[in-house]
């Protein structure tokens, strides 16, 4: 039976993506009208999560079988075990389409004055956000209606009582769209029971007069991809020879101050830390084999949900930034080529204990309260 993803009753002039260096065929893309407003969701109940310990884990590896071998020591899989009823070429196929549409309305705009607006004193929104967010979930509607969506502008929207949780970032990396910096994305994972089951970022790579996009996807169990082709993460195994990414929040407090120490002690130990500014383009740098890890606290589950997948399913390996089990619902990650991931943590796990020490809060925050889970 052939499949039919809604995406469309109009046409607009269409964006190129790249494979293999020959254009994709092109799409056809809506003109939208994005008058109405979105529903948000501004309260985060509180949860409760146990940690366990490194010797925990060593402890247990062999009774585990969601465990990967990594380094030497194994750490949980965070993906779902399947796209549950929907196959996963067909969830696949939405998710890549609605990631492309929101990726239309920025090129559209990427050239042009931006409208921005503040949600506090440097982190800014603009327009596009708003109406890629819109978009995407014009096409996610249209083929999933019964499905829940967790939308970094829009809040929390959708059948609570649904197995799947769509986590849509419209714009990551919104401070360098507003300045042309070329390192932001859209961003889509599907959730299934709490697991990523599906992920699409479309990358916007170049810069002004040179703008162009890659496109990486991935589904429990079946691999990732970029364009099309598999990737797999580097084989690096000396964290000297290693090129490393990490990320900082808006607020300069006790989290802030521990990675800046961090960026200082892996700049004088690798051959670089990279800063970049748009988690989900960072986490498939790793999974592509460019760098070697990345970690950021207090990111999104909008901002983890596809890039957590797609590198492990390149290979890489995922976990809370104490060493812990993750899920998308944490406030720490990260993920590696999985051959560093032990020495890495030994520097990043003593100082993320010793911020739980201080009270710092790391219990799982923006799950809707009545979704269903297998965490």
């Amino acid at each position: 039976m052939e499949r039919c993803i809604i995406a469309s009753s109009s046409t607009i002039n269409p964006l190129r993506f790249y494979r293999k260096s020959t254009s994709i065929p092109a799409f056809e893309l809506p003109r939208f009208s994005f008058s109405r407003s979105l529903s948000a969701n501004s309260q985060t109940p509180k949860y409760e999560i146990c940690r366990t310990s490194t010797s925990a884990f060593s402890r247990r590896r062999g009774m585990s079988t969601k465990a990967v071998l990594s380094d030497q020591k194994q750490y949980f899989k965070v993906g779902a075990e399947s796209t549950g009823s929907i196959p996963s070429d067909q969830l696949l196929d939405v998710i890549e389409t609605a990631a492309k549409t929101g990726a239309q309305v920025i090129m559209d705009a990427v050239n042009k004055p931006r409208n921005i607006t503040y949600k506090g004193l440097t982190d800014l929104v603009t327009d596009t956000d708003k109406m890629s967010e819109a978009a995407i979930l014009d096409v996610v509607k249209k083929n999933f209606q019964d499905h829940l969506i967790l939308g970094e502008e829009g809040g929390l929207i959708g059948n609570s009582s649904s197995d799947y949780l769509w986590c849509i970032d419209p714009l990551d990396g919104t401070t360098n769209f507003a300045h042309c910096y070329p390192s932001f994305a859209v961003s889509i994972g599907v959730l299934y029971k709490g697991k990523p089951a599906a992920a699409a970022v479309v990358e916007f790579v170049g810069g002004p007069k040179c703008w162009n996009t890659r496109t990486f996807t991935a589904a429990a169990g079946k691999g990732a991809f970029c364009n099309g082709e598999k990737i797999h993460a580097s084989k690096t195994d000396k964290v000297e020879r290693s090129l490393l990414v990490t990320g900082f929040g808006y607020e300069h407090d006790d989290p802030w101050a521990t990675n800046m120490e961090l960026f200082k002690e892996f700049t004088d130990v690798s051959r670089g830390v990279r800063r970049l500014g748009a988690a989900a383009v960072d986490m498939c740098h790793v999974a592509l084999g460019i760098v070697e890890a990345y970690w950021e606290y207090r990111l999104k589950p909008w901002d983890m949900a596809a890039g957590v997948l797609i590198v492990e399913e390149a290979g890489g390996t995922v976990s809370c930034m104490d060493g812990g089990k993750f899920s998308v619902f944490d406030r720490s990650v990260l993920v590696s080529n999985g051959v560093i991931h032990s020495k890495l943590l030994e520097s990043i796990g003593p100082a993320t204990e010793n911020l739980k020490s201080k009270g710092i809060d790391f219990s799982l925050w923006y799950k809707p309260e009545n979704y269903h889970t297998e965490l």
